[in-house]
């Protein structure tokens, strides 16, 4: 299936200034029955989202943290699906902390082939298709992304979750330090976290704590595609898509080469 990548960039923006418009006003929150966070910019992001993938590509069916989840006796027969988080770290949009993003990827047969990430506050967009490599378009420029060349054990960059924390992730740094001489522990909000690892700026990503499928998908193609690998933590196998349980399992996003 050929997919206009540039489309599902340009919807990603669109969505990323409508969350904007709400993120300079005083606004209100409701939680949701899981216990997040809901706000109008998830709400607005998500109509804009959904009609713009609905007149692209009708044929394709959408999977939505903010749309009602089909039953996966139906679902597990899509070829392809979209999967939306309209606005990924709704607690840091809250914080007015900018660590939000607005994240669009495409699924093929439980694989990540094409995702968008853009993060509104800093007029940044990462982007990414099987095949042809990660990109980020920063103030209209745009340029090929990849991770860093690890070239010695001086120094090891974590990223991790600046509102989820965990004792198993504050395990998992302190391993690291006798491996190498410097570790530094890199705080980041929603997928974020992906990009930051696919452009090279941190070089491991150990979520040892709940995500949603929504939640990872795009930055796994971004971060995929700059060359780093996505694995479940326990097994190391691929982190895979449109599962009957939308809860990912713990993971690592890292450089092959740890």
């Amino acid at each position: 299936m050929l997919i206009d990548i540039k489309s599902i960039v340009e919807l990603a923006q669109k969505a990323g200034k409508a969350t904007l418009e709400i993120y300079k006003q005083d606004f209100d929150f409701e939680i949701k029955g899981d216990n997040s966070p809901l706000t109008l910019a998830d709400k607005k992001s998500n109509e804009v989202i959904i009609e713009g993938l609905l007149a692209l590509y009708p044929e394709i069916p959408i999977i939505s943290e903010e749309n009602k989840l089909l039953d996966f006796s139906i679902r597990k027969n899509w070829t392809y699906c979209w999967l939306v988080d309209p606005l990924d770290g709704t607690k840091e949009f809250i914080k007015k902390n900018g660590e939000f993003t607005v994240n669009i990827a495409l699924i093929h047969n439980g694989q990540p082939i094409l995702g968008v990430v853009d993060v509104p506050v800093k007029n940044k967009t990462y982007y990414a298709q099987k095949g042809l490599g990660a990109f980020l378009v920063e103030n209209g420029e745009e340029r090929k992304i990849e991770i860093r060349s690890l070239a010695s054990t001086n120094f090891l960059n974590i990223v991790g979750s600046r509102s989820h924390s965990t004792p198993e992730l504050e395990a998992y740094v302190e391993k690291q330090k006798e491996k190498f001489e410097t570790v530094n522990f890199v705080p980041a909000g929603s997928s974020l976290k992906f990009c930051l690892i696919a452009e090279g700026l941190a070089d491991v990503y150990p979520r040892l704590g709940p995500t949603m499928e929504w939640d990872t998908a795009a930055g796994q193609s971004v971060a995929m595609e700059a060359g780093a690998e996505v694995l479940i933590y326990e097994t190391g196998e691929p982190l895979t898509y449109n599962r009957e349980d939308l809860l990912n399992p713990n993971f690592i996003v890292k450089n092959p080469l740890l």
